[in-house]
Protein backbone atom coordinates (compact mmCIF):
# COMPACT_ATOMS: atom_id res chain seq x y z
CA UNK A 1 0.00 0.00 0.00
CA UNK A 2 1.02 3.07 -0.72
CA UNK A 3 2.00 5.69 1.82
CA UNK A 4 0.23 9.02 1.53
CA UNK A 5 2.08 12.26 1.19
CA UNK A 6 3.01 13.98 4.14
CA UNK A 7 4.16 17.74 4.76
CA UNK A 8 6.76 16.42 6.84
CA UNK A 9 8.20 14.46 3.57
CA UNK A 10 9.80 17.64 2.59
CA UNK A 11 10.91 19.31 5.47
CA UNK A 12 14.50 19.58 5.81
CA UNK A 13 16.64 17.84 8.55
CA UNK A 14 17.42 19.55 11.40
CA UNK A 15 20.73 21.61 11.46
CA UNK A 16 21.59 19.17 14.66
CA UNK A 17 20.82 16.14 12.38
CA UNK A 18 23.15 14.33 10.92
CA UNK A 19 21.02 13.96 7.84
CA UNK A 20 21.33 17.37 7.04
CA UNK A 21 25.15 17.14 6.17
CA UNK A 22 23.66 15.21 3.33
CA UNK A 23 20.31 17.56 2.44
CA UNK A 24 20.76 17.69 -1.41
CA UNK A 25 18.22 20.12 -3.76
CA UNK A 26 18.83 17.92 -6.64
CA UNK A 27 17.32 14.77 -4.67
CA UNK A 28 13.89 16.82 -4.89
CA UNK A 29 11.95 17.13 -7.80
CA UNK A 30 10.60 20.73 -8.32
CA UNK A 31 7.89 19.08 -10.81
CA UNK A 32 6.33 16.61 -8.00
CA UNK A 33 2.73 17.51 -7.04
CA UNK A 34 2.25 15.27 -3.68
CA UNK A 35 -0.21 17.61 -2.71
CA UNK A 36 -2.42 18.00 -5.75
CA UNK A 37 -5.90 16.75 -6.69
CA UNK A 38 -4.85 16.03 -9.82
CA UNK A 39 -6.11 19.56 -12.04
CA UNK A 40 -5.33 22.55 -11.55
CA UNK A 41 -9.36 23.11 -11.25
CA UNK A 42 -9.76 20.43 -8.38
CA UNK A 43 -6.51 22.55 -6.66
CA UNK A 44 -7.80 25.61 -6.92
CA UNK A 45 -10.87 24.51 -5.11
CA UNK A 46 -8.92 22.99 -2.42
CA UNK A 47 -6.86 25.91 -2.17
CA UNK A 48 -9.99 28.11 -1.77
CA UNK A 49 -11.51 25.75 1.35
CA UNK A 50 -8.27 25.73 2.50
CA UNK A 51 -7.72 29.16 2.71
CA UNK A 52 -11.06 30.05 3.80
CA UNK A 53 -9.90 28.12 7.03
CA UNK A 54 -6.78 29.81 7.22
CA UNK A 55 -9.18 33.24 7.19
CA UNK A 56 -11.06 31.57 10.33
CA UNK A 57 -7.43 31.04 12.19
CA UNK A 58 -5.81 34.32 10.90
CA UNK A 59 -9.27 36.30 12.52
CA UNK A 60 -8.47 34.28 15.96
CA UNK A 61 -4.91 35.32 15.84
CA UNK A 62 -5.78 38.80 15.07
CA UNK A 63 -8.35 39.44 17.99
CA UNK A 64 -6.25 37.35 20.45
CA UNK A 65 -3.02 39.99 20.12
CA UNK A 66 -0.65 37.21 21.58
CA UNK A 67 0.75 35.01 19.13
CA UNK A 68 2.50 35.94 16.01
CA UNK A 69 3.19 34.35 12.98
CA UNK A 70 6.23 34.79 10.02
CA UNK A 71 5.89 32.92 6.71
CA UNK A 72 9.63 33.35 5.02
CA UNK A 73 8.80 32.58 1.32
CA UNK A 74 12.21 32.46 -1.05
CA UNK A 75 12.88 31.11 -4.27
CA UNK A 76 14.97 31.68 -7.45
CA UNK A 77 13.63 34.76 -9.51
CA UNK A 78 9.99 33.62 -11.44
CA UNK A 79 9.43 30.82 -8.15
CA UNK A 80 6.31 32.67 -7.89
CA UNK A 81 6.39 34.27 -4.22
CA UNK A 82 3.66 36.76 -5.13
CA UNK A 83 1.67 34.19 -7.19
CA UNK A 84 1.81 32.30 -3.49
CA UNK A 85 0.71 35.27 -1.55
CA UNK A 86 -2.19 35.88 -4.22
CA UNK A 87 -3.00 32.58 -4.01
CA UNK A 88 -3.07 31.35 -0.35
CA UNK A 89 -4.24 34.20 0.93
CA UNK A 90 -7.21 35.61 -1.48
CA UNK A 91 -9.87 34.53 0.76
CA UNK A 92 -8.53 35.68 4.17
CA UNK A 93 -9.52 39.43 5.42
CA UNK A 94 -6.06 41.83 5.38
CA UNK A 95 -6.82 43.18 8.83
CA UNK A 96 -3.71 41.63 10.63
CA UNK A 97 -2.15 40.33 7.66
CA UNK A 98 1.09 42.28 6.55
CA UNK A 99 3.46 41.82 3.40
CA UNK A 100 7.10 42.87 3.98
CA UNK A 101 9.28 42.77 0.02
CA UNK A 102 12.50 42.46 0.84
CA UNK A 103 15.33 43.90 -1.70
CA UNK A 104 18.54 44.77 -2.09
CA UNK A 105 19.41 47.04 1.29
CA UNK A 106 19.75 51.10 0.72
CA UNK A 107 22.54 52.90 2.13
CA UNK A 108 20.68 53.00 5.76
CA UNK A 109 20.11 49.40 5.74
CA UNK A 110 23.04 48.70 4.64
CA UNK A 111 25.18 50.84 6.98
CA UNK A 112 24.16 48.64 9.85
CA UNK A 113 23.77 44.74 10.63
CA UNK A 114 22.48 42.79 8.05
CA UNK A 115 19.57 42.00 10.57
CA UNK A 116 18.68 45.45 11.57
CA UNK A 117 16.21 46.07 9.25
CA UNK A 118 14.70 42.62 9.56
CA UNK A 119 13.90 42.86 13.25
CA UNK A 120 12.44 46.03 12.50
CA UNK A 121 9.65 43.83 10.10
CA UNK A 122 9.00 41.21 12.20
CA UNK A 123 5.24 40.16 13.21
CA UNK A 124 3.38 42.39 16.23
CA UNK A 125 1.48 40.56 18.58
CA UNK A 126 -1.90 39.31 16.83
CA UNK A 127 -0.04 39.66 13.21
CA UNK A 128 0.69 37.02 10.67
CA UNK A 129 3.22 38.49 8.44
CA UNK A 130 5.18 37.28 5.24
CA UNK A 131 8.25 38.13 4.23
CA UNK A 132 8.68 38.27 0.52
CA UNK A 133 12.62 37.32 0.30
CA UNK A 134 13.85 37.86 3.41
CA UNK A 135 17.32 37.93 5.68
CA UNK A 136 18.52 34.94 4.14
CA UNK A 137 19.13 36.88 1.15
CA UNK A 138 22.31 38.07 2.65
CA UNK A 139 23.51 34.40 2.72
CA UNK A 140 23.05 33.43 -0.68
CA UNK A 141 23.33 37.13 -2.60
CA UNK A 142 26.58 37.77 -1.49
CA UNK A 143 27.87 34.37 -1.37
CA UNK A 144 27.15 34.18 -5.22
CA UNK A 145 28.57 37.39 -6.14
CA UNK A 146 31.95 36.73 -3.86
CA UNK A 147 31.28 39.63 -1.56
CA UNK A 148 30.90 37.61 1.83
CA UNK A 149 33.40 34.49 2.24
CA UNK A 150 32.60 30.94 4.06
CA UNK A 151 33.63 32.45 7.47
CA UNK A 152 31.54 34.83 7.33
CA UNK A 153 28.49 33.46 5.32
CA UNK A 154 28.82 30.60 8.71
CA UNK A 155 29.25 33.27 10.87
CA UNK A 156 25.64 34.61 9.26
CA UNK A 157 24.19 31.39 9.61
CA UNK A 158 24.77 31.21 13.59
CA UNK A 159 23.42 34.43 13.93
CA UNK A 160 20.36 33.77 11.69
CA UNK A 161 19.78 30.69 14.21
CA UNK A 162 20.08 32.67 17.24
CA UNK A 163 17.89 35.66 15.96
CA UNK A 164 15.15 32.90 14.76
CA UNK A 165 15.50 31.55 18.07
CA UNK A 166 14.93 34.68 20.10
CA UNK A 167 11.79 35.17 18.39
CA UNK A 168 10.70 32.22 18.65
CA UNK A 169 11.42 32.32 22.42
CA UNK A 170 9.58 35.73 22.45
CA UNK A 171 5.89 34.91 20.68
CA UNK A 172 6.45 34.55 17.01
CA UNK A 173 6.03 30.93 15.16
CA UNK A 174 8.03 30.72 11.97
CA UNK A 175 7.09 28.62 9.20
CA UNK A 176 9.80 29.03 6.19
CA UNK A 177 9.37 27.75 2.71
CA UNK A 178 11.70 27.46 -0.56
CA UNK A 179 9.85 27.69 -4.01
CA UNK A 180 11.76 25.27 -5.66
CA UNK A 181 11.49 25.60 -9.15
CA UNK A 182 14.12 23.96 -12.18
CA UNK A 183 16.32 25.97 -14.58
CA UNK A 184 14.13 24.78 -17.05
CA UNK A 185 10.50 26.24 -15.67
CA UNK A 186 12.56 29.39 -14.82
CA UNK A 187 13.75 29.84 -18.96
CA UNK A 188 9.66 29.71 -19.62
CA UNK A 189 8.83 32.25 -17.03
CA UNK A 190 11.52 34.38 -17.63
CA UNK A 191 10.47 34.74 -21.27
CA UNK A 192 6.92 35.19 -20.92
CA UNK A 193 7.84 38.06 -19.02
CA UNK A 194 9.98 39.52 -21.39
CA UNK A 195 7.30 38.46 -24.59
CA UNK A 196 4.41 40.08 -22.22
CA UNK A 197 4.68 43.86 -22.19
CA UNK A 198 2.13 43.92 -19.76
CA UNK A 199 4.85 41.66 -17.56
CA UNK A 200 7.86 44.11 -18.01
CA UNK A 201 7.66 45.85 -14.95
CA UNK A 202 8.38 42.77 -13.56
CA UNK A 203 11.44 41.33 -15.22
CA UNK A 204 15.07 43.14 -14.68
CA UNK A 205 18.41 42.11 -17.05
CA UNK A 206 19.95 41.27 -13.35
CA UNK A 207 17.44 38.15 -13.89
CA UNK A 208 19.73 36.85 -16.64
CA UNK A 209 22.75 37.49 -14.67
CA UNK A 210 21.54 35.48 -12.06
CA UNK A 211 20.66 32.84 -13.83
CA UNK A 212 24.12 32.37 -15.16
CA UNK A 213 25.27 31.60 -11.73
CA UNK A 214 21.94 28.77 -11.36
CA UNK A 215 24.75 26.53 -10.35
CA UNK A 216 26.28 28.59 -7.48
CA UNK A 217 22.63 29.93 -6.20
CA UNK A 218 21.18 25.91 -6.14
CA UNK A 219 24.77 25.30 -3.82
CA UNK A 220 24.52 28.72 -1.80
CA UNK A 221 20.36 27.54 -0.86
CA UNK A 222 21.13 23.95 -0.14
CA UNK A 223 24.08 25.25 2.57
CA UNK A 224 21.52 27.80 4.00
CA UNK A 225 18.95 25.32 4.54
CA UNK A 226 20.89 22.73 5.74
CA UNK A 227 22.16 25.20 8.49
CA UNK A 228 18.97 26.96 9.71
CA UNK A 229 16.60 23.94 9.82
CA UNK A 230 15.96 23.68 13.13
CA UNK A 231 12.99 22.78 15.29
CA UNK A 232 11.90 25.83 15.93
CA UNK A 233 12.18 27.27 12.74
CA UNK A 234 12.02 24.45 9.94
CA UNK A 235 12.62 24.56 5.91
CA UNK A 236 10.43 22.96 3.88
CA UNK A 237 10.53 22.76 0.37
CA UNK A 238 7.89 23.29 -1.83
CA UNK A 239 7.73 21.79 -5.53
CA UNK A 240 7.06 24.77 -7.42
CA UNK A 241 7.00 23.81 -11.07
CA UNK A 242 3.21 24.17 -10.70
CA UNK A 243 1.62 27.24 -9.83
CA UNK A 244 -1.74 25.51 -8.19
CA UNK A 245 0.25 22.89 -6.47
CA UNK A 246 2.46 24.66 -5.48
CA UNK A 247 -0.40 27.73 -3.66
CA UNK A 248 -2.05 24.17 -2.19
CA UNK A 249 1.03 23.08 -0.60
CA UNK A 250 2.30 26.25 1.36
CA UNK A 251 -1.61 26.90 2.42
CA UNK A 252 -1.93 23.37 4.05
CA UNK A 253 1.30 23.86 5.22
CA UNK A 254 -0.01 27.09 7.21
CA UNK A 255 -3.48 26.09 7.84
CA UNK A 256 -1.87 23.02 10.01
CA UNK A 257 0.58 25.22 11.90
CA UNK A 258 -2.06 27.59 12.13
CA UNK A 259 -4.33 24.92 13.68
CA UNK A 260 -1.54 23.33 15.56
CA UNK A 261 -1.46 27.06 17.72
CA UNK A 262 -5.09 26.16 19.01
CA UNK A 263 -6.12 29.63 18.39
CA UNK A 264 -8.88 30.88 20.23
CA UNK A 265 -11.38 33.95 20.65
CA UNK A 266 -10.42 36.22 23.91
CA UNK A 267 -13.26 35.40 26.62
CA UNK A 268 -16.23 37.20 26.82
CA UNK A 269 -16.39 40.82 28.46
CA UNK A 270 -18.39 40.17 31.50
CA UNK A 271 -19.14 43.98 31.55
CA UNK A 272 -21.54 43.08 28.40
CA UNK A 273 -23.71 40.53 30.35
CA UNK A 274 -27.13 41.60 29.82
CA UNK A 275 -26.24 44.71 27.95
CA UNK A 276 -28.76 46.12 25.44
CA UNK A 277 -28.61 48.54 23.05
CA UNK A 278 -31.18 51.38 22.86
Amino acid sequence: MTKPPSLDDYRVPYFSDKRAAKFSLDALDPSAKPFSTGTKEGDRDRLSVVSERIDVQQERLHAQRYERVLLVLQGMDTSGKDGTIRGVFHEVDPLGLRIVPFRAPNAIEAAHDFLWRVHRQVPAAGELTIFNRSHYEDVLVPRVMGQIDATEWERRYRQIREFEAMLTETGTTIIKCLLHISKDEQKGRIQARIDDPTKHWKFDLSDLEARKSWGAYQAAYRDALAATSTEYAPWYVIPANSKSHRNVMVAELLLRVLEGLKLEFPPAKEELKGVQVD
